[in-house]
């Protein structure tokens, strides 16, 4: 875990490149404007976070590890009929995971409210708020559009003492829900809407579950942002640029109301990538319509999901820097990321043999109670991961798809009559095959040379070919998950129903992208793998030993990536 002081451990994070939110922190440095930075990641526990989210807190964590700052996290628990303790654990969880710790204890916004209900008070004393009764329906006909000012409330010009009279009422449990809201009197004409006296109090009798039953209403986010900003004492409360239209009102709260101090927001574009949706409600569709195996799904894009498909928290981190800091909106190629994912794996994951597809193969000339111990390395380009035993035997199992009884130049693996070589151990050659009743190869037969181990053969022909392996008597069954990309379309925010219109993402998920293999055989090294542990199954890909479903001797797998992009380019829509 990194501390917001400490100082990134992977070098290909040192480079930190120059970006307009780190051109205002100098000069406010340089100018004194501020003594030390304090920035904040305030997520809202309805939700496990996702790839965007990813982004937000390299950013906010990064700046203040890199300016020897501060960066706190903080709850944005205002609306207590959505949010709960389990996805609080699994957001600190993720941030953990990511690396960083946020500063001193975990804050909540229901912390401070108290201080809300104060601040609301006071804005009704100076004449700054009211209590409306107008349905949602009869308020979304006042709020005008966004070419049509508004029109004023009917209860606007109640007064000072009926408006705090009705709030204390609201506030005792009076009134039902959606009786009334408590509204900032600012103005109806404003071009932007945000302005058109939004609401700051709700009334919500829904057990809490931070406060339990004391509160039975609650601020607003626009009314709770900037406040607890400002209690905490926050100096750059940095958020994605759908927030750029909220920034007048948050202003104007902090210009109205007694805060201790004066946080100004910076807006960045959110980080968007193709062949995902990270919108919490579609995300939750997907979970509530059982598409996927809930929030932790290795094919969602969230930050649990791409930790149980194997992704390490570096190549995430390592993504977020390179798709830099802008105040333009774009969308990020998913094979950027997975880029990520396979640099890092390539340098730190152990190579295994596993073979996927079996079929069985027979040395015909190798002693039958035989069984040697055979030394391969973990890593082919790093000898510092030293190397394991592998037994080899007189029988064992290739891939299906490394075996053809005819094949053309151009196939470089095991055919009648042609010689391949094993993976760190012998050169062999296809003499002949057993079929079953239904013509399928049920066996292959092979002669070996016992000379090239290690060796080429004596009569210098070498092979064109290496496979992969797992000796069938000593080899073990384990579980792969094979995953893919959940959507097929490079863009399904924006795929549309043809009756409707609207927008149809549901549409666009892909059928192939999941399957469970069984029959899968591995090398007896694998039983010893940990829980997260990633391995490069031979010219296979990356393979994760999944973190809830591991038992031991007893391995579940879940496929990271492949060695190589297969995925066709397409235009961008």
């Amino acid at each position: 875990m990194v501390d917001s002081t400490d100082t990134a451990n992977d070098d290909t994070e040192n480079k930190k490149p120059s970006n307009f939110l780190r051109q205002i922190i100098d000069k406010d440095l340089a100018d004194s404007t501020v003594q030390s930075i304090v920035t904040r990641f305030p997520p809202e526990p309805n939700g496990h976070l996702h790839i965007g989210h990813a982004k937000a807190i390299c950013l906010n964590f990064g700046l203040a590890q890199d300016y020897q700052g501060q960066c706190h996290l903080r709850f944005d628990d205002t609306n207590p009929e959505k949010e709960s303790n389990e996805f609080i654990k699994a957001i600190t969880d993720d941030i953990s995971w990511l690396g960083f710790q946020w500063h001193g204890d975990i804050r909540y916004a229901s912390n401070y409210f108290d201080q809300l209900h104060e601040f609301a008070n006071q804005l009704i004393e100076k004449g700054l708020a009211y209590v409306c009764d107008l349905s949602a329906e009869e308020a979304r006909n006042y709020r005008g559009t966004l070419t049509e000012p508004g029109t004023n409330s009917p209860y606007r010009e109640r007064s000072v003492e009926e408006n705090a009279s009705l709030f204390a009422k609201m506030t005792a449990g009076d009134f039902d829900e959606g009786a009334c809201v408590l509204r900032a009197k600012i103005d109806m004409a404003a071009p932007n809407v945000n302005l058109r006296d939004p609401i700051i109090y709700r009334i919500r009798k829904v057990t809490h579950h931070q406060t339990g039953d004391k509160w039975c209403v609650y601020p607003t986010y626009d009314f709770t942002h900037g406040q607890s900003d400002a209690i905490e004492g926050i100096t750059h409360s940095i958020c994605t640029l759908e927030f750029e239209d909220h920034k007048p009102l948050y202003n104007w709260f902090l210009e109205h109301l007694p805060v201790p101090s004066q946080p100004r927001q910076f807006e960045f574009s959110r980080l968007n990538v193709n062949y995902t949706v990270t919108s919490k409600r579609k995300l939750k569709q997907l979970v509530d319509d059982a598409v996927v195996d809930g929030w932790d799904d290795p094919r969602m894009p969230t930050i649990s999901g791409m930790r149980r498909r194997g992704y390490a928290p570096e190549s995430i981190r390592s993504f977020c820097t390179a798709t830099g800091v802008t105040r333009v909106n774009g969308i990020v190629d998913m094979a950027m990321l997975e880029f990520a994912v396979r640099e890092h794996h390539n340098l730190h994951a152990p190579r295994v043999m596993v073979v996927i597809n079996p079929l069985k193969v027979v040395i015909t000339n190798y002693p039958d109670e035989q069984v040697e111990s055979l030394d391969a390395p973990n890593h082919p380009q790093n000898e510092s991961m030293g190397v394991r035993k592998v037994p080899f035997s007189k029988t064992f199992y290739i891939d299906r798809e490394d075996f053809r009884e005819e094949a053309n130049k151009k196939f470089k693996r095991l055919v009648i009559g042609k010689k391949v070589r094993l993976r760190n151990a012998y050169v062999v050659k296809a003499d002949s095959v057993v079929k079953d009743e239904h013509g399928e190869i049920t066996e292959v037969h092979v002669s070996y040379d016992a000379g090239t181990l290690g060796q080429d053969p004596s009569d210098g022909v070498k092979p064109k070919g290496v496979i992969q392996w797992v000796s069938a008597d000593k080899g073990v069954p384990i579980t792969v998950r094979l995953y893919d990309r959940l959507f097929d379309q490079e863009s399904p925010e924006k795929a549309l129903d043809s009756d409707s219109g609207e927008n149809d993402f549901m549409s666009c998920v892909n059928p192939d992208s999941f399957s469970e293999l069984t029959h899968c055989i591995a090398e007896p090294s694998l039983l010893e793998a940990s829980p997260e542990q990633v391995f490069q199954f031979e010219r296979e890909g990356y393979f994760v030993s999944d973190r809830f479903d591991y038992r031991a001797g007893q391995p579940v797998f879940n496929k990271t990536i492949g060695l190589r992009d297969s995925w066709p380019k397409q235009e961008q829509s």
